[in-house]
Formats: structure tokens, sequence, C-alpha cells
């Protein structure tokens, strides 16, 4: 059970939306898809569920390539597009066993699988009396009727409340444990919560494919500093993993270190040996958000 992703590029006109893409995502992965907007998301997105095929490269879907045998590879995946198409005038129930029937997999787990999705409450009501919250998982619902091993999200927690959002995280977390998810979002906080792993996508390329803890670690932590007295530069340097140091004003300090570790001990063991006071001591552990737009902007 993988995605493999070897080289595809994809051009509307002179456009490059895609450059030369690739990744591998194994069973048991929980992948966030991030990119600014006109990144190539959705076209790379389309790709993978074989709604468009790239101008070069190939795509393997469990084994099965995309482009030469797509009704099998789309059988594998459960797809939640962002723009949801639901029969509106359909209820909920009717609109899954229509599903169902496409997919030409057995209707008596709908009940089952409506309780997991949290829709028992609105299963009788008609799609177009639901909130969009309960619309998109409606939508999550027909993507998993066929029990796919790949689940492809664009925005799946778009218009869900504190409580819903919780729910569905801990759905995709509990998912991901036997599945291939990969979804799209632009809620930072959704990729932190649910991911062990991000791809970012800028201008049609991966900038960045890396475990989510690793890709914090490799990030700097600042701590911002007021001693009680002024100290020279060259002093500072004997703090441990220290890169950097900016004196902001007089005895104030931004100091820049290359490790995760809490290094704010260290600057008061530093403060203790060199019989300095602190005034004041702030860090700045950056989040996922701050990398996102350091790696894109």
């Amino acid at each position: 059970m993988s995605i493999k992703v070897t080289d595809i590029s994809k051009y509307y006109d002179a456009q490059k939306a895609l450059d030369t893409v690739g990744f591998s995502i194994e069973k048991g992965e929980v992948v966030g898809f991030l990119g600014p907007n006109g990144a190539g998301k959705s076209t790379l997105m389309k790709i993978l569920t074989g709604f468009l095929l790239p101008d070069e490269g190939c795509v393997m879907v469990c084994g099965i390539d995309v482009e030469l045998d797509p009704i099998n590879a789309q059988k594998k995946i459960g797809y939640l597009p962002e723009q949801n198409p639901l029969y509106e005038e359909m209820y909920v129930r009717e609109y899954l066993l229509f599903v169902a029937e496409l997919h030409g997999v057995q209707k008596n787990n709908i009940e089952t699988l409506v309780e997991r999705i949290g829709l028992t409450p609105e299963a009788n009501k008609k799609i177009k009396e639901l909130s969009k919250g309960f619309k998109q998982r409606v939508g999550l619902a027909a993507a998993l009727l066929h029990d796919p091993e790949v689940l492809i999200l664009d925005e799946p927690t778009t218009g869900l409340d504190p409580n819903q959002l919780i729910e569905i995280r801990e759905l995709i977390k509990e998912l991901g444990t036997n599945k291939i998810v990969l979804f799209s979002t632009h809620i930072m906080q959704e990729v932190e919560a649910v991911c062990d792993r991000v791809l970012i996508l800028k201008n049609g390329k991966i900038i960045a494919d890396e475990n989510l803890q690793e890709l914090k670690a490799q990030q700097q932590q600042v701590i911002e500093v007021a001693f009680d007295f002024q100290i020279e530069e060259r002093f500072l340097k004997e703090i441990p993993y220290l890169e950097k140091c900016i004196c902001v004003s007089g005895s104030n300090w931004e100091l820049y270190f290359s490790t995760a570790e809490d290094m704010r001990s260290e600057v008061f063991d530093f403060a203790n040996k060199n019989g300095l006071k602190i005034i004041q001591l702030n860090t700045q552990n950056k989040n996922l958000e701050s990398l996102f737009t350091e790696l894109t902007s």
C-alpha cells in the first residue's frame, strides 16, 4: 500500500503548474499537504485521483499506474474534494445507499459508518437541510464507503465547529493507522494536531518533505533576554548551540539557537556563571505557521 509520484509535470498552455514533483507515501502515514494559493496543490491532487493526467512523469497508487489503469487505481482511493459534490435533494441515507451501489459494495455497513462519522442525528434529513459541517461529514462518509486504502481529503475540516473539529481530527488519526491519508488544508493547527509529516509546495515544486517534528527541530529557537549589566558579544558565544546574537539595545539581546531543545536553562547558567541577573526572558519557538511563512515567502 503506497503512493509513488515520480517526476510529474503539468502545463496549462505556457504556465508550468507542476515542475518534476516526486515523493512517496506509505501505509500508516498521515501527510499534510501545504502551499500558498496557486502553488499547484489542487492540480496535484487531481492527478493523484486520475481526474487529470500529467504531461510528464508517473503516478502509482498501490502498485497501479493511474494513467494506464485509472479505474482500478480509483477503486483504491477515497476522495473528498474541496467543493463537495452532493445531491442535495436526496436524504443522507439515500445518498449513501446510492454511492454504495456505484461502488458495488455491501450496504449493511452504512449504519456503522453513519454512527462513526457522527451523522446519526441528521441521517433522516435531506442534504440541503444540513449545515456546511454536516455536509462535509456526508462527503467524508461517501469517500469511506468502499473502505479505500488511500484517503485524499481537500480541506476536510471546512465549516466544522470546534467540537466537530476534534471528532474529525481523531477520526483522521484513527484512519491513518491502517491507510494512507493525504489532506490539503490552510489551517496549520490541523496539520500540527493530526499529521506526522508535511509536504510543502511552492511554484509547482516540493520545497519541503519532512517529518513534522524533524522540520520543527531544524528551525532556530530565539530567546530574548535582558541582563542587569551590559555584556560583550564574545562572552555570549560560550553558550551552547548559539548561532548568532543581536544586541537590540544596551543589555537586551536576541539569542538564536540551532536546536529545538529548550535553551533557557543554559542562558540562566550563563548569567549565574558571569555574575549577571536576568531582568526579562522570552522564548520564540517557531511553530509550523512561521516555518511555512519562511519557506514560501
